[in-house]
């Protein structure tokens, strides 16, 4: 009888010390993603399934036009994650432009630089952004980062938004307009490769307009300095010529409202399954624990300054 109840106490001491899940993956964990041609829907799905391996959480990610809505939807507690582009992450602190109120959300991490895509046939006798005048344009989706980049740059480019004819379609349906032959052009902002862009100049030989250093100057300028020049590289797309880009940093965010166990216990695995992760999406390659806490215009999470702080450590 002795024995018995020993090995009672010797069971339910080993359970008393088995560790316990965070409380916090008791609940859903939705990630806002962007169109699923894209780098953020591509990435979020990947960062889902790790989260889903790692943490045991239901974690799933969420389609959406963009940035503008990514910020919308963390804002409003209907995301605890989303990606975002830092200048309408400015826009989203100071409640200006597509938000009518500043947003609490905060930082969890720099990820990539995402590049400005302007995109025409390779048969197109356009040239330069200036051409793109009295045409049909693509200049993102309603809800998407990539209208806020499309009227700036157009705007640094002295061409008015009012002269180009939008169309406001999102990626998938912008690929579908120019293989078509129904817009002329479409603007994108996005990480390198971006699938759908990639899978469009498999089939259809494509061109990137440059967007000069004077115009990055003059709209970094005028919107809260994020703007950077840059070059695609040569051979992206099928190019066999440098295009000179234009770049915006992209952050992971969360609302101030979520644990800091969440976002710390995030960030762990983001930064374990970096190699795993670029396998399918490139652009996590470039996350680095070193640059991840450079995220002006917004603070971080103190989630996030926790798990940096220790990993110095």
């Amino acid at each position: 009888m002795l024995a018995v109840v020993a090995a009672a106490l010797i069971v339910l001491g080993v359970a008393g010390c088995a560790p316990s899940r965070p409380s916090w993956t008791e609940h859903p964990l939705r990630i806002a993603g962007g169109s699923v041609t894209g780098v953020y829907y591509d990435y979020g799905t990947q960062l889902a399934e790790v989260l889903r391996r790692d943490l045991d959480v239901d974690a799933q990610v969420i389609e959406t036009n963009g940035s503008v809505d990514n910020l919308h939807l963390v804002g409003a507690g209907q995301a605890q994650l989303g990606f975002a582009q830092s200048d309408a992450i400015a826009d989203a602190v100071a409640g200006t432009g597509d938000f009518v109120r500043t947003l609490p959300i905060r930082a969890a991490a720099r990820l990539y630089d995402e590049y400005v895509h302007v995109v025409v046939r390779a048969d197109s006798g356009i040239r330069s952004i200036s051409e793109l005048a009295g045409r049909t344009v693509s200049l993102g989706g309603t809800g998407s980062g990539v209208s806020v980049v499309a009227r700036r740059v157009l705007e640094a480019s002295q061409v008015p938004a009012g002269r180009v004819r939008d169309v406001g379609l999102g990626l998938d349906a912008s690929i579908s307009a120019l293989t078509d032959g129904r817009i002329d052009a479409f603007f994108w902002v996005g990480g390198l490769p971006t699938p759908g862009i990639e899978r469009l100049a498999g089939r259809l030989p494509i061109r990137l307009l440059s967007i000069g250093p004077d115009v990055v100057e003059r709209a970094d300028a005028a919107h809260a300095g994020v703007y950077r020049s840059a070059e695609f590289p040569v051979g992206t797309y099928g190019s066999d010529e440098s295009t000179v880009a234009m770049t915006v940093p992209n952050y992971l965010v969360t609302s101030a409202d979520v644990p800091d166990a969440l976002v710390r216990d995030v960030l762990a695995v983001l930064f374990s399954a970096r190699a795993e992760v670029a396998r399918s999406v490139p652009a996590a390659a470039l996350l680095d624990r070193r640059l991840a806490i450079f995220t002006d215009p917004i603070e971080l999470h103190p989630g996030a300054a926790e798990y940096y702080r220790d990993s110095r450590r």
